[in-house]
């Protein structure tokens, strides 16, 4: 605790510090619009003439110059690609001067570029376990099914693991889906994938920006104690109507947008977006593929539908408001196995506020979701599960001389309900509300080439009447122009956990429940009394920037898990507890290289890594432990208009591990008690006896090359054809799913499977 309360006084004494230096010069803020679209120009580079000050945009085009000595000034701003603006300004003592510049692509061609102004960041802002994905990134990919989508694009990013093509999950560096948490324009997203692994519920052409944190975040999240990925929506267009429609042999999508009000120079404005699609997949399967044809007449049974709106006001000073909502839906539906229907819908809105007198930036979001989930797979083991969530956050950053500082405070009302039958006959149950109250410090100090983040959230956990205060720190440093070393730590906490379990064939039961009020075993077998899940982070690196189109990251991580709160899935009696205790580690290095020029685009991943649990009884690997994962994604612009565009990516990983069989057994339930006839009833199912070594088998080896080729129409400026042919696993590799051990048959993930998409713009 003594520790604790010395990182608040040093924030608070820093927040002072910087306050006092703001007092004594101006400043200028503003933003930076694309003239013709209205659309803010990230990462631009702002700067006064004449002098040493300059900046970059941040990811709204938003940018700020402190510490200015009063005079008149000249700002400029430029971004490959565009023409420079200039604007003169006139600062007197203590003022606070709001300027937008509007710059105009420039008239000479010099192909898109998009790495120059990202790489000023990397030298300012820590960023380490940190990926941002832009649309142009996601549709590098080749698509599966002539469908770009940010599912498809995560699984290349190290460190993180996909178990596969059907009700495939991500595990990020360790940590289980339930300990990513996903966020929509601020609004928590429970279990955002669908049930065929290739698609997302989230809509490329909607995408601005996408962060994913694998490890060792600030303390601006909470409530999770692995990853973190961020998605941002843009808005719709704020100076025309347009959009667009599509069809593969995968979905039917279809997007409207336009202004309500035009953006002009120099005032505010206001627009729509609406996006749509629906699986065909469950129809088309059948006839379109032999695979399918072949599966007992169900061809590939996973069918899903989205929608997603967004309304968008920005006002003339850069502030902005926007209103957003979702529904979102899905099924699998296997007679052999199980049919499991879930959906999630949710309202939201979010806030960034410029005061016209005050060096400080307020944003905010506050917005319900809600998750249910329903799976049946015979009359006595059904489930089903529901969470939701009503959340609101406010947060304030004040902006120094190379430093910044912010704070915020969140309040989450989370409702789980569940309803569990296992292998047991024994039911679990589970209706609870509880709340979360959080809020959190940071500082970011730019002192020559160090660049410290010191940053603290602090939680509180109703249910649980827990309070859990995590220090955490990031550190950067500019060895040189091109190579800099990095480093971050910190305690993270949940309360939230899942029912998903290893032995489950298709794992697309992902069930929720909040932190557990009844008992929990320990691990030493006893009742335990703190029930929150926690994880340590260490990680460190180096970014390398080889050439100016050559960049490689070196990352090593270690996750210590303390604790691990799980669903007792074997509870014979209502007498054993419902939950038991586990704890874990995961620990490994990521090596990543990113080429980038006008026409060519490479990135290559290798992953070696390792992650471990513990019960009580024996340490074992979990079925995502892969020791080895490589990514090669490439994509080149055939011509010098980009109109044909060929990708290739292949995928290499070594196999999962799984628990041998040893035998098999007749089981009886024994509900009439000792009077149970088992010596002439028959068996009511077949029992499988395991391994006593959990996990001590290894599936073989997985590996697949997708490739797609893409062409390009334009007939006017605003109307356009994309015609997209892919082939998913090229070369036909047999990967294997799952083993039904019963049967004693194999079954594979998806073979190849051509397809061709077409996309109409207008």
């Amino acid at each position: 605790m003594k520790s604790v309360k010395q990182l608040i006084l040093l924030s608070i004494l820093m927040l002072i510090s910087s306050m006092s230096v703001l007092g004594q010069n101006a400043l200028i803020r503003g933003n930076v619009y694309d003239k013709e679209s209205g659309e803010p120009v990230s990462f631009a580079n702002v700067y006064l003439e004449g002098t040493s000050k300059g900046t970059n945009t941040n990811l709204d085009g938003f940018y700020t110059l402190t510490d200015i000595v009063p005079g008149n000034y000249t700002v400029i701003a430029t971004f490959i690609g565009y023409d420079t603006a200039r604007v003169e300004v006139k600062l007197t003592k203590n003022d606070i001067e709001y300027t937008s510049l509007y710059i105009s692509e420039s008239s000479v061609n010099i192909g898109v570029v998009d790495i120059s102004a990202s790489r000023q960041t990397d030298r300012t802002e820590v960023k380490i376990s940190q990926v941002s994905v832009s649309p142009r990134q996601i549709k590098a990919l080749p698509s599966v099914g002539g469908e770009a989508d940010i599912a498809q694009y995560l699984q290349v990013i190290p460190g993180v693991i996909s178990t596969g093509d059907q009700g495939g999950q991500l595990y990020i560096r360790g940590g289980s889906p339930v300990q990513n948490k996903i966020l929509l324009d601020g609004l928590t997203i429970h279990n955002p994938f669908h049930s065929i692994g290739f698609f997302s519920v989230f809509e490329t052409e909607l995408i601005k920006n996408v962060d994913v944190l694998t490890g060792g975040f600030g303390a601006e999240y909470g409530g999770r104690i692995s990853a973190i990925v961020d998605i941002q929506t843009r808005d719709g267009n704020k100076v025309r109507h347009g959009g667009f429609a599509s069809v593969s042999p995968f979905a039917v999508k279809a997007m409207v947008e336009g202004p309500i009000s035009k953006f002009k120079e120099g005032g505010g404005s206001s627009s729509f977006v609406i996006s749509t699609k629906k699986s065909l997949i469950d129809r088309t399967s059948k006839n379109l593929y032999s695979y399918a044809a072949q599966n007992d007449s169900i061809g590939l049974p996973f069918s899903f539908q989205d929608i997603y709106a967004k309304m968008a006001f920005k006002s003339a000073n850069g502030s902005a408001f926007n209103i957003f909502g979702f529904k979102f839906e899905d099924s699998f539906d296997d007679p052999s196995l199980a049919t499991i229907e879930w959906d999630n819908v949710g309202v939201g809105a979010n806030f960034n506020l410029i005061p016209a007198t005050s060096n400080i930036i307020m944003s905010g979001a506050i917005g319900f979701s809600n998750y249910d989930l329903g799976f049946v797979q015979d009359q006595t083991n059904d489930r089903s599960s529901a969470i939701r969530e009503l959340g609101a956050n406010i947060d304030f950053t004040f902006f120094g001389n190379n430093n910044e500082f912010s704070y915020g405070i969140d309040l989450r009302s989370i409702r789980t309900d569940f309803n569990f039958v296992n292998p047991f006959k024994q039911r679990l149950e589970q209706r609870q509300s509880t709340t979360e109250i959080s809020g959190y410090l940071k500082y970011r100090q730019i002192l020559g080439n160090l660049i410290i983040e010191p940053s603290l959230r602090l939680m509180y956990y109703a249910s649980q009447s827990t309070f859990s205060p995590e220090p955490r720190l990031g550190v950067k440093y500019n060895i040189n122009d091109k190579l800099r070393f990095k480093f971050a730590g910190g305690l993270y906490s949940q309360n939230l956990l899942s029912t998903s379990n290893e032995r489950d064939v298709v794992n697309l039961f992902n069930g929720f429940l909040s932190g557990p009020t009844s008992q929990v075993t320990g691990l030493n077998g006893e009742p335990i009394d703190n029930k929150l899940q926690t994880s340590r982070h260490l990680v460190g690196g180096f970014e390398i920037d080889a050439t100016k189109n050559l960049q490689f990251n070196i990352e090593a991580y270690l996750k210590e898990f303390p604790r691990l709160i799980t669903i007792n899935r074997n509870k014979l009696t209502q007498s054993e507890a419902d939950y038991i205790e586990e704890e874990g580690e995961a620990y490994g290095i990521d090596l990543s290289a990113k080429y980038e020029n006008r026409r060519m685009y490479v990135w290559a991943t290798y992953s070696y890594g390792f992650v471990n649990r513990f019960d009580g009884e024996q340490t074992y690997p979990t079925i995502f432990d892969r020791r080895h994962n490589v990514n090669f994604l490439t994509t080149y612009n055939l011509d010098d208009d980009a109109t044909w565009q060929a990708s290739v990516r292949w995928n290499f990983g070594s196999g999962f591990p799984f628990t041998k069989t040893q035998g098999f057994y007749n089981y009886q339930s024994f509900l009439e008690g000792l009077g149970t006839p088992y010596t002439t009833a028959n068996p009511e199912e077949i029992g499988i006896l395991y391994s006593e070594d959990r996990n001590d088998g290894r599936l073989p080896y997985y590996h697949r090359l997708d490739i797609s080729l893409t062409k390009k129409f334009e007939f006017t400026k605003y109307f356009g054809l994309e015609i997209v042919a892919s082939v998913t696993n090229a070369y036909n590799r047999d990967n294997i799913f799952y083993f039904d051990r019963v049967e004693y048959d194999r079954v594979d993930q998806l073979p190849t499977i051509p397809s061709l998409a077409v996309k109409a713009k207008f």
